[in-house]
């Protein structure tokens, strides 16, 4: 079995699917901190642009998931799930007309899971 390290709830991929019809193709970012904290973005591809010091770290229903190199240090024992709320978070990301905001849900890998994680991904 290889674990993804990022993964994605179905209410979450209903959103994604409604945004994804109205803006085209898809991309997360994880914002690593100021105005909204650390929250997970989603953005028309090409409309954030990616920098030198972000990761992508998986993919969750078609769309690629990145996160800064240094937030990811947090992060690199953990699994996180992308879910959805209801509402208005503080961010650009494309949900939030929506009423909804997209939210990190994210818990330690046990030794097994760290061992299975998908080896094309960051370790």
């Amino acid at each position: 079995m290889i674990l993804e390290r990022v993964s994605v709830t179905d209410k979450a991929k209903d959103v994604i699917d409604q945004l994804r019809k109205k803006h085209g193709n898809l991309m997360f970012h994880q914002s690593g901190g100021c105005c909204d904290g650390s929250a997970p973005m989603c953005f028309e591809k090409g409309d954030f642009i990616v920098g030198s010091r972000d990761i992508c770290i998986g993919h969750i229903h078609g769309c690629d998931f990145y996160m800064a190199k240094d937030q990811f240090e947090y992060y690199k024992g953990s699994h996180i799930t992308i879910d959805v709320s209801e509402g208005r978070g503080s961010s650009f990301s494309l949900e939030i007309p929506l009423g909804l905001r997209f939210m990190t849900r994210s818990r330690i890998l046990t030794d097994e899971e760290y061992k299975a994680l998908n080896p094309s991904k960051l370790q």
